[in-house]
């Protein structure tokens, strides 16, 4: 007990396989690999969907914008990307967490987005969080959080009913497979009105369920909903 006590604040500065080359490195997922891997070079302001050139809305967003002012990812959802987040998500890889979360952190840095005041990580709904035991999306935004100097809180937002798997669903199903399935704590509203958030999960495919939350936020009197994810994926299916 008294070594482990010694050795855990060394554990950080010990070198790692790389998850991805298998070489060393100072983390999970090395410097070189993450710099390689960061997706498309353009990213829509509103949706984050890659785009070909510089530009501020992607033709989507123009004709049909989402509710949301603004979306900001890391990384395509796409190998090798898809499948580590697939074990950070369903296969306690909490140690990836660290990794996935450093390029997001430079996304939203180099965004020239305005900040927001609150991170809200998009809530699992009891069975999910009982069978999974941690919620991904509040690993990162804590993460975030800290970094940001930013107040992170699980509790504010709730999901009020299991829906099965979005991924599991055609794209015009999501929508409705998610309405209603969000609420904001009843005995909190009054610390939301009027603020800036931003909803923290770790992929953005359709849109669907950061639609449904921020306008459950907008209704709750939040001022601005930003979405915050690790990923989007390359296709415009939303």
């Amino acid at each position: 007990m008294l070594f482990s006590s010694l050795l855990r604040p060394a554990l950080p500065r010990l070198p790692s396989l790389c998850a991805l080359c298998h070489g060393w490195g100072e983390q999970r997922v090395c410097a070189a690999c993450l710099t390689r891997g960061s997706g498309a070079a353009h990213r829509c302001g509103r949706c984050a969907l890659g785009t070909p050139l510089a530009t501020a809305l992607c033709g989507a967003c123009l004709l049909d914008p989402p509710p949301y002012a603004h979306a900001i990812a890391a990384f395509d959802y796409a190998a090798p990307w898809d499948g580590l987040i697939a074990r950070f998500k369903f296969n306690d890889a909490l140690e990836l967490g660290p990794s996935l979360t450093q390029p997001l952190l430079r996304a939203i840095r180099s965004s020239g987005v305005a900040l927001p005041e609150l991170l809200l990580p998009v809530p699992l709904s009891e069975i999910r969080l009982r069978e999974r035991g941690y919620n991904q999306a509040w690993e990162i935004a804590r993460r975030l959080g800290k970094a940001l100097a930013l107040r992170a809180d699980p509790h504010l937002l709730l999901r009020t009913k299991d829906t099965p798997h979005q991924l599991a669903l055609a794209p015009g199903a999501r929508a409705a497979n998610v309405r209603g399935a969000f609420a904001v704590e009843p005995l909190r509203l009054r610390e939301l009105r009027g603020t800036r958030v931003a909803v923290v999960d770790d992929v953005l495919t359709s849109g669907a369920t950061a639609a449904e939350i921020t306008r459950t936020l907008l209704q709750a009197g939040v001022a601005n909903v930003q979405v915050w994810v690790l990923a989007r994926t390359p296709r415009p299916d939303r």
